[in-house]
């Protein structure tokens, strides 16, 4: 059992630099930013670590400006009723940039070639000539014709399906899990791979946009290379645990895999040959840290203010269009009847149900009704402590 807020100004908090034009968001409506507070509202991060972050009973909602929440406890959050955010496809452009440019500047031995060039700055005017001995051994290959497999074909992945074909690539994808919104974005040009075997088998280059879960873990390994063709560019700008180290240094070493492009370089990538190590430069742009700002704030002032909810990992979106009425908002174990137990509470203190909805995810469900009548303002604690005694409730307000 949780307890039920009523309406008050409410507590933004970020634990990283968040981009000014995100907490602008904030200047319209009952706000305001205190990153000293204990026990704010909502928190807005980047990259901080919240797995050791005490958690005030306060707390309504988490917004990770950016796609993943390997760094917010969001088990903890969903058992205390608290909707993590994030904002898929905010810093997609800028990713699929990155992949390009790295897809092209690989396959050119580009960033080998700058690298050796730059070691020649003492050689006076013996460089053109030293430049024009040596450029052999940076002899590339181009990308026209040649045959990416893009696995992930989410906001990211298929914008780099997309912009690949335009280059004249031949793009075949793999995901069994492809949302309607993004299949209507996706060019009917890029290939069905109907397995992933199938993606491997039949790629020049190969490049991931998928999250680490327990089944993704480590999918880049020796018996996925082996089904590989020999030389083939691998890109992750994912995360880095997709990538078995070991069998990749190995495959690299005996040239199964000809280059190995990743934006989460460490000790062990950085000693592997033929590897280009980027400092985690996916998703640093300046559009892209401020639109995953905006986005990350616009999806918290939106569920604070109306209890609908957009892009949660832990909770189901919901949506229903907000009139101004008085509105429940519950959290609550997927079990029967919950829905019934909260509208004869609203119905006891002889209020009308405008409309409602219901979405469940899992072992959990979430409810929005709108009561018709105005409530009393007297009426209203009564009401929310009857609300909060349903068994089966993990938070819940009134809005």
């Amino acid at each position: 059992m949780s307890t039920i807020t009523l309406e008050k100004v409410k507590t933004i908090k970020t634990l990283n630099n968040i981009a000014e034009s995100g907490l602008k968001v904030f200047n319209k409506g009952n706000f305001q930013i205190d990153n000293g507070s204990e026990n704010p509202d909502a928190i807005l991060v980047r990259s901080f670590n919240m797995h050791s972050v005490e958690i005030g009973d306060n707390l309504l909602a988490i917004a990770r400006a950016g796609a993943g929440v390997n760094n917010i406890p969001v088990d903890r959050c969903t058992e205390q009723g608290i909707v993590v955010f994030n904002t898929p496809g905010a810093n997609a452009n800028a990713v699929k940039e990155m992949v390009l440019t790295s897809l092209i500047s690989s396959s050119r031995n580009l960033f080998a070639g700058v690298a050796w060039a730059k070691a020649l700055e003492n050689e006076g005017d013996q460089i053109p000539k030293l430049v024009e001995a040596g450029k052999k051994q940076f002899v590339g290959k181009e990308i026209k014709g040649k045959t990416l497999g893009v696995i992930g074909l989410g906001a990211i992945g298929a914008l780099v399906a997309n912009d690949a074909l335009d280059l004249d690539m031949d793009v075949i994808g793999f995901d069994p899990f492809i949302s309607v919104d993004t299949a209507w974005n996706l060019s009917r040009n890029v290939q069905r791979a109907m397995t992933i075997e199938q993606l491997f088998s039949e790629s020049d280059f190969i490049t991931v946009h998928v999250p680490l879960t327990g089944d993704t873990k480590g999918m880049f390994n020796e018996a996925t290379f082996s089904i590989m063709k020999p030389g083939v560019h691998i890109l992750n700008f994912s995360r880095g645990e997709l990538v078995n180290e070991v069998d990749m240094a190995a495959a690299l070493e005996f040239g199964k895999v000809g280059r190995y492009i990743t934006d989460f370089p460490n000790e062990n990538i950085l000693k592997m040959k033929n590897t280009v190590p980027i400092p985690h430069l996916g998703a640093s742009t300046q559009e892209s840290e401020e639109n995953c700002a905006i986005m990350a704030a616009r999806q918290v002032k939106e569920f604070l203010e109306t209890g609908n909810i957009k892009n949660s990992v832990n909770f189901p979106n919901t949506y229903l269009p907000y009139t101004g009425k008085q509105r429940v908002v519950a959290f609550h174990h997927n079990v029967p009847n919950m829905v019934g137990q909260i509208t004869s509470a609203i119905s006891s203190y002889d209020l009308n149900i405008a409309d409602m909805v219901n979405r469940s995810r899992g072992e959990y469900a979430y409810t929005m009704i709108d009561i018709d009548n105005k409530v009393n303002g007297d009426v209203i604690p009564a009401l929310e402590e009857k609300i909060k005694q349903i068994s089966g409730m993990v938070t819940a307000r009134i809005i």
